[in-house]
């Protein structure tokens, strides 16, 4: 007798939501083999809410874990301990999670311990730097350990774990399912009856006239120094290109936004805003000239945009987008953030260049070379 395989589908960051989401479309849309349900654990509450109701997904399971002063600790216990239960009762056959987040590595232990086959979407990526970034590369670390099935974004990331002993018949190279989301978000933000209060705000805020460069910075190794010097680096960048405008999402975190409000508020042709919803980021991302940016999510995206990406980190662990040329790592060293950033300002051969090169994360099928791969085990 035919027995429908089930799918728990386990997420808590926007991030994660954002690349697991055409994952979660993809096995609903396979209904007849798959019995598919998704958990949040909420590590981001409100921005998670934002991508869940853009990509029209309604979780089966909320542990709702996001609380004032939250910490590591306690964060990695409430997930292992709330999971529990709901891994008990719905009894799945494949437990997916995502990428190097807290939530992926307790929910693959937590998994484990119940019986579940681990599934790592965007495994293999790695720095070999425990530290950095912290606590993500032992994150992804643990989860590749106790993972059975392991979908790499690229070959790099595949050559990862078969230096870890992952054996090839378990790693499927697929691209990065967040090619997958920005098919669907950029399609859906700039047809004409999407209709969202935030695009609207900010094309009136903003003069898209202009050569738009969009910023975003978080990361805990940049905090103090680090974000003093890229604060610097966008003054002299936009103090030399009164005709450029530079648009920046500040973080929430208080390490963020008191040297970025003490140092650029002053500038005519610095928008300092608001952290923007999923969809209105993308929206930015296709009006924008290039990204300054620390973020990994962002390496893989813009190159899909044609967008030049510079890259506020002295290592990455998307080391395939440095090789391919669609992005450079200049640290958070300001004669090297400032030049860069000059040069793809000023010579249009070097912009159109890098901006058409070949995307190295994918074609827009992760999705549905994982459910392929799963429906034929």
């Amino acid at each position: 007798m035919y027995k429908m395989k089930k799918n728990l589908i386990i997420f808590g960051t926007r991030p994660e939501a954002i690349k697991m989401a055409p994952l979660v479309r993809e096995f609903l849309k396979n209904n007849k083999d798959f019995e598919t349900r998704v958990c949040i654990t909420a590590q981001h509450r409100e921005m998670l809410d934002q991508v869940l109701s853009f990509f029209e997904i309604v979780p089966d399971y909320d542990l709702d874990l996001m609380k004032p002063n939250q910490n590591l600790y306690s964060l990695t216990a409430d997930i292992i301990t709330g999971l529990k239960p709901i891994l008990e009762d719905f009894k799945p056959d494949y437990v997916y999670v995502h990428g190097d987040t807290t939530t992926t590595m307790a929910s693959s232990i937590a998994a484990f311990y119940s019986g579940a086959q681990v599934c790592h979407i965007e495994a293999g990526l790695r720095t070999f730097n425990k530290r950095s970034p912290f606590p993500e590369e032992i994150n992804r670390s643990i989860a590749g350990r106790i993972s059975d099935f392991h979908f790499s974004p690229t070959t790099t990331s595949k050559t990862n774990l078969i230096k870890e002993n992952i054996k090839e018949g378990q790693i499927l190279v697929t691209g990065n399912t967040v090619i997958d989301a920005l098919a669907y978000s950029s399609k859906k933000v700039i047809s004409s009856n999407y209709n969202d209060d935030e695009i609207k705000a900010l094309k009136s805020k903003l003069d898209l006239n202009k050569k738009i460069i969009l910023v975003t910075g978080h990361r805990r190794e940049n905090h103090g120094q680090g974000f003093i010097n890229i604060c610097a680096s966008l003054r002299i960048i936009a103090e030399k290109n009164p005709d450029v405008e530079i648009v920046y999402p500040v973080h929430l975190n208080p390490n963020v936004q008191k040297p970025v409000y003490e140092l650029l508020s002053d500038l005519d042709n610095v928008k300092l805003i608001d952290p923007l919803s999923y969809p209105s980021f993308v929206w930015l991302m296709t009006k924008s000239y290039l990204i300054i940016t620390d973020s990994g999510g962002v390496q893989e995206e813009a190159p899909s945009l044609g967008k030049p990406v510079l890259v506020m980190r002295n290592t990455t662990e998307r080391p395939e987008a440095v090789e391919a040329g669609t992005v450079v790592l200049v640290g958070t060293n300001v004669d090297k953030i400032v030049t860069e950033t000059q040069t793809l300002l000023d010579s249009k051969d070097l912009y159109d260049s890098m901006s058409m090169l070949h995307n190295p994360y994918g074609d827009g099928t992760a999705s549905e070379q994982i459910v392929k791969f799963i429906k034929e085990i």
